[in-house]
């Protein structure tokens, strides 16, 4: 089996490339957060053997590296994953102008803070306990159990628990469940801080392939049966980046599938109301079997500053994730939850002020890929962005050029398991229209500096965080 590095790399990629090439590729990597800080890397006889080269172009390709602090290594030990001395975080630093494109994400509901307002009361009435809230209040509760009765998926309260966010409820899930060294079957491309929790659980992923037009359903079945994954993270509903949403029977089928071959199946709902003009509204796939964990959050549909999430599951998994859940956090924060039972009280209002905001994002970004030669736009329906086909395999040159004109993009393969996808750019839909307008500007600058073979400088790429 080929090393991590080398997959993210592609061999075909960096055939015959020189060293000082070699190690700007695996510097973007590091910087895109594809690799991460204390990943041990190969040594330098295994590199050399993967990728065909000499000792000596991999010698000079580490020391390149190390020159610059992009590694640290030991004589006679590992090559680890490092960043420069004082570098900071995604954005830290970038110019005010800055527009960054790896937020996915609108700003507050107009309702807001007349949410707030009227949460008040309900707020002061909790300050006679503890404050902390394990499960969640069991109003909250209540409501999300709601949503899903109202979507076709039976649940009762005691099936929900409330989390900080839908990234943390992942988390929990794999805290309580989780294998180290199981496989786990995951979409390609997929949202990379999920393929980033299950690294960090120790899982292996297993990619099945989607696009625009949907899921490869028959190999995500044979998948299943062929390798028997511990677990399954799928998004269904405007999925992220593609767009695509899995047909109902599709979702039956897979839900029987995995539950014959004994697969957990997270479903993240992150995204399932962010609907345009889809023209249909899928049941939910926990309404299909009892081996679903569905994950949600009010992020996208009222604020990403109100981390407020949820976990639905049959009570036998909730016992689990109650069990394990105080050993890193007491509950989600009371304010929040009081907030989210006035926002869920009027969910038509909610999805209203989305699918105005998200259509008038869409055709914003729709002008401006059709002003730049080569680009494609699918159809997109909903969700967070579009995943757009740029024509040529250079979305990480893109994604470095842009940093020159003040546009922070993250390349197709940020959203893969192995460095693939060089054709494709998730580009957001949730930004106001003037905004987007000028980032699409930008793009096209960055565009013909790639074409015209510019030189991006990739020691200012910062590693970003992908929302």
């Amino acid at each position: 089996m080929g090393s991590r590095l080398v997959e993210q790399l592609g061999v075909d990629n960096v055939a015959g490339t020189a060293a000082t090439a070699l190690a700007d590729r695996i510097r973007a990597l590091i910087l895109d957060g594809r690799l991460t800080v204390g990943e041990r890397l190969p040594s330098e006889r295994a590199l050399a053997l993967e990728l065909r080269r000499s000792r000596s172009t991999i010698t000079r390709t580490y020391g390149l590296l190390e020159a610059d602090g992009y590694v640290s290594r030991l004589h006679g030990g590992s090559t680890r994953v490092t960043l420069p001395h004082g570098r900071t975080a995604a954005g830290a630093d970038a110019d005010d102008d800055a527009i960054d494109l790896s937020i996915a994400s609108m700003d507050s509901t107009p309702g807001l803070y007349d949410a707030t307002v009227r949460s008040l009361p309900r707020l002061a009435a909790l300050r006679g306990t503890s404050g902390y809230s394990l499960r969640g209040l069991p109003e909250l509760r209540e409501a999300v159990a709601q949503r899903f009765r109202d979507r076709g998926a039976p649940t009762s309260a005691d099936e929900i628990i409330i989390t900080s966010g839908a990234l943390n409820a992942v988390n929990l899930i794999l805290t309580a469940i989780g294998r180290r060294g199981e496989k786990a079957l995951v979409e390609q491309p997929t949202f990379p801080h999920a393929l980033e929790a299950l690294h960090r659980h120790g899982y292996r992923p297993v990619p099945t392939p989607v696009d625009v037009d949907g899921w490869d359903t028959r190999h995500l079945n044979e998948t299943l049966l062929g390798t028997r994954p511990h677990i399954a993270y799928l998004i269904p509903d405007f999925h992220n980046p593609t767009g695509a949403t899995l047909p109902d029977d599709e979702r039956s089928r897979i839900v029987t599938t995995a539950r014959n071959v004994g697969t957990h199946l997270i479903v993240d709902e992150t995204t399932a109301e962010l609907d345009i003009d889809r023209g249909w509204t899928p049941a939910p796939m926990a309404a299909s079997g009892p081996n679903v964990i569905t994950v949600g959050s009010m992020s996208k549909i009222a604020w990403g500053g109100m981390r407020i999430g949820w976990i639905r599951a049959e009570r036998s998994v909730i016992a689990r994730l109650l069990a394990v859940r105080p050993s890193f956090e007491l509950g989600t924060a009371l304010l929040e939850q009081c907030i989210a039972v006035e926002l869920l009280d009027d969910m038509p209002a909610l999805t209203s002020h989305v699918r105005r905001r998200l259509r008038a994002g869409r055709d914003a970004v729709e002008r401006g890929v059709s002003g730049i030669a080569g680009f494609r736009m699918p159809s997109t329906p909903g969700g967070l962005s579009a995943w757009i086909d740029i024509g040529a395999p250079l979305s990480t040159s893109l994604s470095l050029a842009a940093r020159e004109h003040g546009l922070v993009l993250p390349p197709g393969p940020r959203f893969t398991t192995g460095g693939v996808l060089e054709r494709r750019l998730r580009i957001p839909i949730t930004l106001p229209p003037e905004r987007t307008t000028e980032a699409m500007q930008r793009l096209a600058l960055a565009w013909e500096d790639v074409r015209g073979g510019a030189h991006s400088r990739t020691h200012e790429l910062q590693h970003t965080a992908v929302i």
